[in-house]
């Protein structure tokens, strides 16, 4: 059972598609597992003023069971009836904001609470600014307990946004309110990165210049745009995808030893290997846009035939590039980072690859074939790890084969916790280690905001397909190819 305790849980934009996908069921999930001490009392807040407490209720009972949560037997009305509210902001006007300071103080005296408020932005990134500078003129951004505010990615379009909306937030809050969420971070296996590479010294030995040949991060998507067109057109991958998850992704496995496994060593770690990244060249990065085909046997549209985007657009689907980190333990190692909707499937997984024997002392085969030792971590669909070997086929004759050892997390758990879950748990508890700091973010946008300039042609690769030709060219130029993802 988690150390929490009691709180009012608002959430702005509460019938939006990540309420009542995302936060809904995890919310549940917490309160009827017991994982959540003390009692946790939901507000749900957004503009439409024909939704009473009853009508939400009945709303998040219909998502919970959209959700599996209502299968063999449970019911999910004691839950919703005991913790749900509604309040309208109206059309957001500061009249609108002392009522809903009002109802939450109401309901903190109703149901015995001691002024401990989570505020989390479930909206539009452009309400953003709006929102925060409401609650702050409020007086919301402090109470008699503490407060914290959750916001959702992306964090600004590029560095200059960036910097103006920390800037923003921290007018009202404290740097140690502010929890910039990612859930790639709360995925089992993203956290367990940590513990693999530094509680194994094993590996941590060999994760330098010395022993590591390359790296590649790939999170693919057999999915299109669904119906995120007029988001997706003003971001495309890049502030969708690469600024955020995948170089969080890239920090974990790239960074130095914490002195602690607290919040702020590990920030400040991430944020070296952030600083550390060399300029990103222009021919060391490919754009591309999905055109019609096939996904597992189905005919897809193209991009460009997707509902609500231009007939000319040039938003890029597909991103792949190569980084560089400049420091002692990873110069001259290369990272390939490749993210894009519309490939064959949806997986996501980091290859470390290891560099071959130097001589071969298997000179009498053919080809002399010895392969290099791959330490897979798959964040999805099926977390877990393997590690590639050479062994020799049980044969007369010396032939090699490539075996795994595999741990998958399915084997240890009869179910993984969702990484909102693991999210909402840790804001709750007030631990920041998985939440992104503002010297992050400005670092990362300070690494991506110049590809925007840089005129990067965009090519069209087949939907169903591993992305265009010119990615596979990227890894050729160094002499090397994509690992295939079984």
């Amino acid at each position: 059972m988690a150390n929490t305790e009691e709180h009012l849980f608002v959430v702005m934009g509460a019938t939006g598609d990540l309420m009542q996908r995302k936060l809904l069921p995890a919310l549940y999930n917490l309160a009827v597992r017991g994982t959540i001490k003390n009692r946790c009392i939901t507000l749900g807040v957004a503009r439409k003023a024909d939704i009473d407490d009853n009508l939400f209720r009945e709303l998040a009972r219909k998502s919970l069971k959209n959700a599996g949560l209502t299968k063999n037997g449970k019911t999910t009305g004691n839950w919703c009836e005991s913790c749900l509210h509604y309040q309208s902001i109206g059309g957001g006007s500061p009249e609108d904001y002392k009522n809903l300071a009002l109802r939450i103080k109401a309901l903190e005296k109703e149901h015995g609470l001691s002024g401990n408020r989570i505020f989390y932005l479930s909206m539009p990134p452009n309400a953003f600014p709006g929102t925060i500078t409401n609650l702050g003129k409020a007086g919301l951004n402090k109470s008699a307990g503490w407060t914290r505010l959750v916001i959702e990615k992306p964090f600004g379009r590029d560095l200059e946004s960036a910097k103006e909306l920390n800037k923003l937030v921290h007018n009202y809050f404290d740097e140690s309110q502010i929890y910039r969420i990612d859930h790639y971070l709360g995925k089992e296996t993203v956290q367990n990165l940590l513990v693999f590479r530094f509680a194994n010294a094993i590996f941590e030995s060999l994760w330098n210049r010395d022993r590591v040949e390359r790296i590649e991060i790939t999170v693919a998507e057999d999915l299109g745009v669904e119906k995120r067109a007029s988001y997706y057109e003003q971001a495309g991958a890049i502030r969708d995808m690469v600024q955020n998850h995948l170089t969080q992704l890239l920090t974990l496995i790239a960074m130095e030893p914490p002195v602690a496994l607290e919040a702020d060593p590990i920030r400040n770690e991430k944020i070296k290997v952030l600083r550390s990244i060399a300029p990103i060249e222009k021919n060391n990065i490919v754009f591309g846009q999905y055109t019609s085909g096939d996904i597992n046997g189905r005919p897809v549209p193209g991009y460009k035939e997707e509902p609500g985007v231009s007939p000319q657009s040039v938003t890029e689907t597909f991103v792949a590039l190569k980084l560089q980190i400049d420091n002692w333990r990873w110069q001259g190692v290369p990272f390939f980072m490749r993210t894009a909707k519309r490939l064959p499937r949806r997986v996501t997984k980091i290859a470390v690859v290891f560099r071959r024997s130097p001589v071969c002392l298997f000179k009498h085969l053919n080809t002399c074939e010895v392969h290099s030792n791959i330490l897979f971590i798959t964040l999805q669909p099926d977390e877990g790890f393997d590690l590639s070997f050479d062994v020799k086929a049980p044969s007369e004759s010396v032939k090699l084969n490539t075996h795994r050892l595999l741990y998958r997390y399915a084997d240890d758990a009869d179910q993984i916790p969702d990484a909102y879950e693991t999210l909402l748990l840790d804001i709750m508890e007030g631990d920041q280690t998985l939440f992104v700091h503002a010297d992050e973010v400005e670092a990362s946008w300070r690494l991506y905001t110049p590809l925007f300039q840089k005129n990067i042609p965009v090519h069209p690769y087949p939907a169903g397909t591993w992305g265009p030709d010119v990615s596979d060219e990227l890894l050729a130029r160094y002499g090397r190819q994509w690992i295939k993802l079984s």
